[in-house]
């Protein structure tokens, strides 16, 4: 993938120094950092104050590695993750405009270990993923390393990848798309793992779109498409049930099959177009 750095990303919220946690040791929050948690319990509906007033548990429930300088090939990552976040979100921005709307932009969180959201605790146990709550994506780089033991790819394109399937879900917030899922599966309990697979193969779909772009624009290369493809696969449930052991079961799964991943951001990188990512068969029409 040919890209060029160019420092960091406006849009990046940058936490990887984080070392103090939640809790009131080693300094203290201060009364700043205490209105903070309380005004991010009142909006978000999580006790974050509870959690840091009672029993020390909130250092290793939101525990923060010590800040550790970051290595050459981290600052790199970073370097790509900015280029690939503005790159998407201009992208982004046209195809809204060429529709009469207005995109908003996300922000990225990059974190070591653990942070706070606006969905919760993010950890990096979970991977990458997108909060329509506080409009942004949170990552934490050692995924880089656990996408690998998974046996995918981690080249730039895959990584683009990666950062885009999770723009994608800020598109279906904004297209009011997370939304209506969200009533369906509140109206429709037994549904909600399909409507999940749909709206991840949709926010794979999307990253296709952009995708696309960077094809029309002679970035990317065959080799970077397969590498892509590969984590994608990398990502299926099939694929990560086989790897921890388990049977595959199909009813379970809540990203969709390795197949599936595959086939819709090839849908998105082949048509180019947000209508051509109709995961949902019309369940979702306004």
């Amino acid at each position: 993938m040919d890209w060029t750095p160019g420092g960091m990303s406006d849009d990046i919220e940058d936490r990887r120094g984080d070392s103090g946690g939640f809790g009131m040791g080693g300094g203290g929050i201060g009364i700043i950092g205490f209105i903070v948690l309380l005004l991010i319990s009142l909006v978000t509906g999580h006790n974050f104050i509870g959690l840091m007033l009672h029993g020390g548990d909130a250092t290793s429930s939101v525990a923060q590695r010590p800040a550790a300088p970051p290595s050459a090939a981290e600052n790199r990552d970073v370097q790509l993750i900015s280029f690939v976040l503005d790159d998407a979100q201009k992208t982004w921005t046209e195809i809204f405009a060429a529709h009469h709307r207005t995109y908003r932009h996300a922000k990225l969180v990059l974190f070591r270990g653990a942070t706070y959201s606006g969905c919760g605790t993010a950890q990096a146990a979970t991977g990458p993923f997108y909060c329509p709550e506080d409009e942004k994506v949170y990552i934490d780089l050692s995924f880089w390393n656990e996408l690998q033991r998974f046996g995918g790819d981690t080249g730039d394109f895959a990584q683009a990848y990666v950062i885009t399937h999770e723009l994608g879900h800020h598109v279906q917030k904004l297209l009011g798309i997370e939304g209506r899922e969200r009533q369906l599966v509140e109206s429709n309990p037994g549904e909600e793992n399909p409507l999940s697979v749909d709206l991840e193969l949709q926010a794979d779909c999307f990253a296709g779109v952009w995708g696309h772009t960077t094809e029309q624009r002679n970035m990317v290369h065959p080799d970077d498409v397969a590498g892509a493809l590969r984590a994608a696969a990398a990502v299926g449930d099939d694929h990560l049930q086989r790897m921890s052991g388990r049977a595959v079961s199909p009813e379970s799964f809540t990203h969709g099959s390795s197949a599936q991943r595959e086939h819709w951001f090839r849908q998105g990188l082949d048509g180019g177009q947000v209508s051509g990512c109709a995961t949902f068969n019309g369940r979702l029409a306004p």
